[in-house]
């Protein structure tokens, strides 16, 4: 069994990012603060996370802490989809319900009938894995819908001045937008174990759990994952692509505006 890793370990792990950030000054790519900004903002973040899962751990209200802690990240991949996704307008709250509704579905799936027991540990660690990769699967959807409707107005405005309603008229680019948006996902899935091993698959093994027990768990992972990347792009489409449109169907204002300004 692996042995927790010291200050000592973490540190020394650096020494790759540092020889990136070496290169990219060599080749001056430009990009030196980018990755030094990053690794000082994870070292950071964990660390505060560390400390924080212990304090919930270790409070008589571990249960609505951690469930305070969910919705909070909730609430920041919301934002963080609206911020990435800045063209179309008031984004947060479509962001929350398909972020927010995918993780309570993927949630109930594993607790209820306890597939994995229940406890504020695997509500936070289970929560995270779902929203982390909701919410990059939601960015995605709602800028490619924003740039396919953008580019693709003419055929709009022509379905519906041929008599077709709303929804008949933008389906064509939300479920384009969609299927382009959860190509990464599915294609990370076709190949797992094949290219490399996953996260919780790798986490499990260092910490001497059995293989077969370990690729059980991570297939539980796998699955929620892609299905609530998939939920959530589906819903963020199909809700952008119905604000594409006014209540008098014209194309909104927002869809003309130029992708650069995303």
């Amino acid at each position: 069994m692996l042995e927790p890793t010291s200050y000592l370990g973490a540190a020394l792990s650096l020494s790759l990012v540092l020889v990136a950030v070496g290169l990219s000054r060599w080749q001056r790519m430009g990009v030196e603060s980018s990755i030094l900004v990053a690794a000082a903002r994870a070292g950071v973040q964990l660390v505060a996370v560390g400390f924080l899962l212990r304090w919930v751990l270790g409070s008589s209200f571990d249960w609505p802490l951690a469930a305070v802690w969910v919705l909070a990240m909730v609430v920041i991949a919301a934002n963080v989809v609206q911020r990435r996704a800045s063209r179309v307008p008031k984004l947060f709250w479509p962001a929350a319900t398909a972020i927010g509704g995918a993780t309570a579905v993927s949630l109930v799936l594993i607790f209820v009938p306890d597939v994995i027991p229940a406890s504020p540990v695997n509500l936070v660690v289970m929560a995270g894995i779902t929203i982390g990769n909701a919410m990059a699967g939601t960015v995605q959807g709602a800028r490619l819908l924003a740039e396919s409707v953008g580019e693709r107005r003419g055929e709009v405005e022509g379905m519906l001045a041929l008599g077709f309603d709303g929804p008949a008229a933008t389906r064509f680019i939300a479920s384009t937008a969609a299927r382009t948006a959860l190509v990464p996902q599915i294609e990370r899935t076709k190949v797992v174990g094949l290219i490399a091993l996953p996260g919780a698959l790798t986490g499990l093994l260092l910490a001497g759990v059995e293989p077969l027990p370990a690729v059980l768990t991570q297939l539980v992972v796998m699955y929620l994952v892609l299905g609530s990347v998939a939920t959530s792009i589906v819903i963020v489409t199909v809700i952008v692509a119905k604000r594409t449109l006014t209540p008098d169907l014209r194309l909104a204002e927002w869809t003309s505006i130029s992708a650069k300004h995303q």
